[in-house]
């Protein structure tokens, strides 16, 4: 059965106007049975979005609006294609609370959810890991080198995994690669494939499994999955579940980097929260 476990919606404050019904006819001339709309979750009240646009979560005045019209749609297209209500929610070191708080109030009407990490602390500051080549810079600039972002990185991946955020904690680690976005341009010649096998020996201990995101391979200094293919043969060593996602944000992405994916792997449908 052809999946996608990670797509965006036109609530995304920094994607495209694409409505619903286009992700979905996209979807359905693709072939895919099942997909899972998985929104950026708003971010914590208390939270300061370091993006200069402020555009990095939901608006939380949408999350309702979200929400009702994903059930009306299931309905409409219950005879073509499965539609999951997801969210794409954030791990934000030291706003664990806050996010138990907000998934223990809306956990209870999503079908699918991710957990991914976008955003880095130092010294009290946070920072958009994904946003730009230039503030990827900046970030390796206060950081000190880029073996202490992706140092940084690991590190608050496996927190994700490890923290407690209650019954409706996300079963999916999104992209956990995601700070190969700029390797070509900001290569790092360290090795972390010791920190890399220690994450996923956690997804499997947790029994979690893992976002096989085609949205890098289109990112021009990436040019690869999110994991890449040594990664993605680790994970299925471990039988951690693979889960593609294209990680659209616009209609005519759906299925990048599909054809990318290691042929010998077999691919998962997202798991239901309930």
């Amino acid at each position: 059965m052809k999946t996608d476990g990670h797509i965006h919606s036109p609530y995304c404050p920094h994607g495209s106007d694409d409505s619903f019904d286009q992700y979905i006819d996209a979807a359905i001339s693709l072939g895919y049975q099942e997909i899972s709309f998985t929104e950026h979750a708003p971010l914590p009240a208390n939270f300061i979005d370091p993006t200069p646009d402020k555009d990095s979560g939901m608006n939380p005045n949408f999350l309702d609006p979200y929400i009702s019209d994903l059930q009306k749609l299931k309905v409409k297209y219950k005879d073509k294609i499965k539609i999951n209500i997801g969210l794409e929610v954030d791990y934000i070191i030291h706003f664990e609370s806050e996010t138990t708080k907000f998934l223990n109030k809306y956990g209870q009407f999503l079908d699918d959810s991710i957990l991914s990490v976008h955003f880095l602390q130092h010294e009290g500051n946070y920072y958009c890991l994904d946003f730009s080549t230039q503030e990827f810079a900046r970030i390796i600039s206060i950081f000190g080198d880029i073996d202490k972002v992706y140092t940084s990185y690991f590190e608050t991946i496996k927190q994700s995994i490890l923290s407690d955020l209650g019954p409706y904690k996300p079963k999916r680690i999104g992209h956990m690669t995601l700070v190969h976005k700029f390797q070509k341009k900001y290569p790092c010649t360290a090795d972390f494939s010791t920190d890399i096998k220690q994450i996923l020996d956690l997804i499997s201990d947790k029994n979690m499994t893992l976002d096989y995101n085609g949205a890098g391979i289109n990112k021009q200094f990436c040019l690869e999955p999110y994991p890449s293919e040594w990664i993605v043969k680790e994970a299925a060593k471990r039988k951690i579940p693979l889960i593609y996602g294209s990680d659209a944000h616009i209609s005519r992405d759906l299925n990048q980097g599909y054809s990318e994916l290691v042929p010998t792997i077999t691919l998962s449908a997202p798991t239901s929260l309930k």
